[in-house]
Formats: C-alpha cells, sequence, structure tokens
C-alpha cells in the first residue's frame, strides 16, 4: 500500500503541476489579446482623428462632393461607436472604403492635390494604416494562439473550469474574408 500512495501523490502533483502550468499559459496569451487590441484600438482612434481633418480639407475644395463627405463622416461614427472585434472590423471596413472614396477626389480637384495640409493629412492616413495592418497581425496571431490553447485537448479542461472563452478575430478591408468551407473527416 505504501508504493501506490507514493505513486497516486506523485500523480496527483504531475496533474496539478500540468493544471498551474496550463492556467499560466491561457493567462499569458489572454494577456496578450488584450494588449494587441489596445494597439488596435490606439491605431484606429488616430484614424478616427484624423477624419474629420480630412473632411474638412475636402470639404474646402469640393465642397459640392457632400455626399461623399457626409459618407465619411458617417461611417466614422458608426466605427467610434462599435466595441466587439466582429461589428468593428465591419464599420472599418466600410469606413476605408469611404476614405479611399474621398481620397480618389484629389484628381478631379487639383487644388486640392496641390494643398500641403491635404498632403500631410494624406501621409498621416498611410502611416496609420500602415500601423494598423502591423496590429491587426499581431492581434490576430494572439487570437489564434488563445483559441488554440482554449480549443487543445488537455487544456480545454482547465480553460473550461477557469472561465476561458475564445477570443473574436478582427478582419477589416482586404482581409474581410469569409473562411473556406472544412470538410471533416468522418
Amino acid at each position: 500500500m505504501g508504493m501506490s500512495v507514493v505513486v497516486g501523490s506523485v500523480l496527483l502533483l504531475a496533474v496539478l503541476a500540468w493544471a498551474v502550468f496550463a492556467y499560466n499559459r491561457l493567462v499569458r496569451l489572454r494577456n496578450q489579446v488584450r494588449t494587441a487590441w489596445a494597439d488596435i484600438d490606439v491605431q484606429l482612434a488616430r484614424r478616427h482623428d484624423l477624419v474629420p481633418n480630412l473632411v474638412a480639407a475636402v470639404r474646402g475644395y469640393a465642397a459640392h462632393e457632400a455626399a461623399v463627405l457626409d459618407a465619411v463622416t458617417e461611417l466614422r461614427a458608426r466605427a467610434v461607436a462599435q466595441r466587439a472585434p466582429a461589428a468593428l472590423g465591419e464599420a472599418e471596413s466600410a469606413l476605408e472604403q469611404a476614405l479611399s472614396r474621398l481620397l480618389v477626389l484629389q484628381e478631379a480637384y487639383p487644388e486640392l492635390k496641390a494643398s500641403e495640409n491635404f498632403a500631410r493629412l494624406q501621409a498621416d492616413l498611410v502611416d496609420v494604416e500602415e500601423h494598423l495592418q502591423f496590429a491587426r497581425r499581431f492581434y490576430n496571431g494572439a487570437v489564434r494562439e488563445l483559441n488554440d490553447a482554449v480549443q487543445r485537448v488537455p487544456d480545454v479542461i482547465v480553460a473550461r473550469a477557469a472561465g476561458f472563452r475564445e477570443a473574436e478575430f478582427f478582419q477589416a478591408g482586404d482581409e474581410a474574408r469569409p473562411a473556406p468551407a472544412v470538410e471533416l473527416a468522418p
């Protein structure tokens, strides 16, 4: 009986050590997702701050393009109001398309194209978009790692017991495509 108690104790300690390790890994991954989302939030705030200035610059040269300017303003407001990654991704995708239409207006208005203020705002927007693209990739990679850990056996046991949930991916712009259908083998 003494040997079975020792073996049982060793097994219990091994299971406990694994559970602590799995829990700590899940906490680290969840925190990584939160940090990555904060990076996206910063870049989106920078973009949202640029939009009114871009609209004002275009309005000064192309006031009769009110439909495009109003659409950009409305889509910005809709994007600012969103919090969930999926809904925010849809709103940001629509805003990106509207901003593209806004930037195309410069071709029809040479004075706008020559405006130093507009050129600076456009360069700032390009910079924000590049940073946002990197932040999206980092966030989605962190989400993938967390979701894998939450679903993987045996970590799923600790994840469910501790209340860990899958995180949502953030898809906007060119990344907003439906996932391919995957058939599972019977």
